[in-house]
């Protein structure tokens, strides 16, 4: 079995081969913390590492990283999955199956703002299905506490307002 960083560099490459949308550093660091694989300090360096060596990528919206495997990171872990023991695999699988509604909610509806040159903010709004984007929706609004309601507000409506514009151009 692997141990240390090493280790902990390859439950994440396991944890984001075995879902089919992207894992947030959250998401990620509370499994190896809440199990008492390691520490926060060793979380974030493993996933570092692996973002430097183009393992995962990483796609940061508003204050929140996201993650996925990359080619060269599903072929790491095929070589080297034997260093991952069975018992941590299962445990896993078992979060993983037992989350993946929240894990998935958390990540495939997501919204992210910028300023524009008239003094207004652009929300982005996205609803991913997997790793695509099924809708994708731009609302520009005055100001920026209004960008940040949108945003906070979005996860709990873009599923009704997906279902709404299909119900409308079908």
């Amino acid at each position: 079995m692997a141990e240390g960083l090493t280790l902990y560099k390859l439950i994440v490459l396991y944890m984001l081969r075995k879902v089919n949308f992207p894992l947030s550093n959250t998401q990620i660091t509370e499994f190896m913390i809440d199990r008492e694989y390691t520490d926060y300090f060793h979380v974030q360096e493993a996933i570092h590492d692996l973002v430097d060596a183009k393992l995962i990528t990483v796609d940061t919206i508003r204050n929140t990283s996201q993650y996925t495997a990359t080619n060269d990171g599903e072929k790491t872990l095929e070589y080297f999955s034997n260093e991952i023991s069975y018992p941590i695999k299962k445990e896993i699988d078992k979060y993983l199956r037992d989350n993946a509604f929240e894990l998935r909610n958390e990540s495939c509806m997501v919204a992210d703002w910028e300023l524009t040159e008239d003094g207004g903010c652009a929300v982005h709004c996205r609803v991913n299905e997997g790793r695509e984007t099924i809708i994708a929706l731009t609302i520009n609004v005055a100001t920026e506490q209004e960008a940040e309601r949108v945003c906070e507000k979005w996860p709990e409506v873009a599923q009704e307002i997906y279902v709404d514009i299909m119900m409308k151009v079908l």
